[in-house]
Order: C-alpha cells, then structure tokens, then sequence
C-alpha cells in the first residue's frame, strides 16, 4: 500500500495526493442504509468511468483503500485501451446479499446524478445489471444496463475475453505458441469473469483448476466444465503453467511470490501486486511473465464504454481482442529495457494522459 507523503495531512488528502486523485465522495443516507464512496482519479482523458462494487468490509479505511487504488487502476485501463475516459470507481460498504435493496440502489443513483457525469458508474463486484436499472431511474450517468434497455449488459463475459487474449498472448511471449492445449492453469475465483474464463481455456483444451471461497458456485464450475477443485492456501504451492487470479486484489505478495511455481500470471483481479515496485520486481527476478492486470482486464470498461456512443457488440469484441497485440508490446518492450511489465505498460498509460494535459 501507498504510503502518505506529507505526515501532517490526513489519511483522506494524503492518499489523495500521493495517488493522483481529484475528488473522493463521501455519501451517506440513514433512510436506506447506504454508505458508499465515490474516487474519481483522473479526467484529463475523459469523464472518469469505473463501476461499483458493494462489499462487506471489515473497516472503512479498507473501503477507501479499496476505492482509490480501483479508481487510479481504471485511469490507467482506460488510458493504455485508447479510450476517452478517465479513471473513477464506487464502493458501497455492505453485505450485497443481505443489505443491498431497490431503495439503497436509486438513492446511490442520486449521488452519482449530483456528479453531473464527471463520474459514470457500472456494475462490478455485488452488483447486476438489475441493480444498474434502478441506479438508471435516477440517473442517465451509468452503463452497463440490460440489452432491452439499449445497453451492453452484463460486461463480465468480455472482460473475461480480454484475459483470455492476454493470456494467450503471455504464453506466446514465453513458449514460442499461444496455445493453451495441455498448459495447467489455476483460476482463483469463478465468479461472472472467471467462470467465463474457465469456459474459454477448457474449450483449448487447458488441465483446469479452481478454487473460490463460494463452496456452492466451486462445485457447479467444476461440474459445469470437468474443471479439478482445489481448495486453501496450498494453491501457492502448486505446480502449474499459468496462475490466473480472478478474486479480489493483492494476491501477489512477498509470501505467494516467494511460493508460486508457475510461468505465467495472467488474470482479472484488479490490483494483483500488493505493491506495485517491490513485487512487480520480485515476479520479474523469479523469470515469471506477468501480463498487468489492468491491460488485460479491461475488456469490460471497452464493452461498457461502447454504450455512450451506441453499443455495438461486434466492434467492442474486435476492440478486445487487440489486447492480444498490446500485451505482447508490453512484454517485449519490458524485456528490452530491463523493467517489470507493470512498469512497461504504466509508461505507455502515463505518456498519453501526459499528452492530452499539454
């Protein structure tokens, strides 16, 4: 985690300045229960779009930890993707099966209208295009709603085609072949985005694992795609090609790093390095190919950001799979210059935000 440069700041303005962000939201509403935050990053490309995400934690801090370095992470998606946005995200504190009502959602759609469209929400973690509907009854500054209401749906299934392309992309990079026939690849969490992953490298014929902290959702993948459970820590002790973490952030720490054996990290989860220059170094000096996280996941900001403009699914696929190309850039320009990848394709993000600022 960041740490605050100026001492005498708090918490909030310190990490705000330490990150780059411009305005963080605070919203609270007795009436329905809602305790959300809202960390726009970014606007110098564009209005800053990045979905909400409604999870229990364990403290607030862990929730505005959570929502800057998600916003600053979307910055840079949307930058390196050649999109016209910048980077936001919401989190809402709560438990999405318990808490989450139609009432929470609209009231939640009011703070985002308040913004005036200098943030546009989306669905992530906890969320479905249904809750999205409410959220549209109060504003028009939201994506990701139902096809029948002219939008792009759930866009979970194409940010786990834009994995999938990033992988295949890593394994060309490594092994000379992108393809995935017989590699033993770990998908860590088979939520929306990693069971569609799972679907795309069965179907090349991949040994597949999973393992999830949702007994119930592990069992149906693995019935579903003949994929082999694996359960608890031992997951970092494991033998295979390919680790794809698609849960939540900070997977890659001094402890897995130290324990993985595997050739290639490529999955969805956003944040995968806990910290960005000491394990995106310790990856790079155990000769592991890390495809970064927010090159490769963004296929769901790509397919809900066609919906400004009129969604048209075909052209947001083809937009997607040129992560393939741009992940394969990125590596190479890594090894070329002795850098991690994380820092490769933060230069190419940087460089064009620096651009538009001039």
């Amino acid at each position: 985690m960041m740490e605050v440069k100026n001492k005498n700041l708090k918490p909030v303005i310190g990490n705000m300045q330490t990150m780059g962000h411009e305005q963080v939201i605070f919203c609270n509403d007795s009436e329905t229960g809602l305790k959300a935050i809202i960390a726009i990053h970014d606007t110098t490309l564009g209005p800053a779009l990045g979905g909400t995400r409604m999870w229990n934690y364990s403290n607030e801090i862990d929730a505005l930890n959570d929502v800057l370095r998600l916003s600053r992470g979307m910055t840079f998606k949307a930058s390196i993707s050649g999109l016209n946005l910048g980077g936001g995200k919401a989190v809402i504190i709560g438990d999405a099966k318990t808490e989450k009502t139609e009432a929470l959602m609209k009231k939640f759609g009011e703070y985002v209208n308040k913004l005036g469209g200098t943030y546009i929400t989306a669905e992530d973690v906890g969320m479905s295009t249904k809750d999205m509907e409410y959220v549209r009854e109060m504003t028009k500054h939201v994506t990701g709603i139902p096809e029948s209401m002219g939008g792009s749906g759930d866009p979970s299934p194409v940010t786990a085609y834009g994995v999938y392309w990033g992988m295949k992309a890593s394994a060309k990079f490594k092994w000379g072949s992108d393809s995935l026939e017989g590699k033993t690849i770990l998908v860590q969490g088979v939520g929306h985005v990693g069971e569609n992953l799972v679907k795309h490298i069965t179907e090349e014929d991949a040994k597949v694992f999973v393992t999830d902290i949702n007994e119930e959702k592990l069992a149906e993948v693995s019935e579903k795609y003949g994929a082999k459970i694996i359960t608890g820590d031992a997951i970092y002790d494991m033998d295979m090609d390919i680790y794809a973490p698609c849960a939540l952030g900070a997977t890659l720490n001094t402890d897995t790093i130290h324990r993985l054996k595997c050739a290639i990290v490529a999955g969805a989860a956003n944040n995968q390095l806990e910290d960005e220059m000491i394990h995106g170094e310790m990856i790079k000096e155990k000769g592991i190919v890390y495809a970064p996280d927010f090159l490769i996941n963004a296929g769901g900001l790509i397919n809900v950001y066609s919906e400004i403009n009129g969604y048209d699914r075909e052209k947001s696929l083809n937009k997607t799979r040129k992560i393939y190309d741009t992940t394969l850039e990125i590596l190479l320009k890594a090894e070329q210059e002795d850098i991690t990848t994380h820092k490769a394709a933060l230069v190419i993000a940087e460089q064009r935000i620096q651009n538009n600022r001039i």
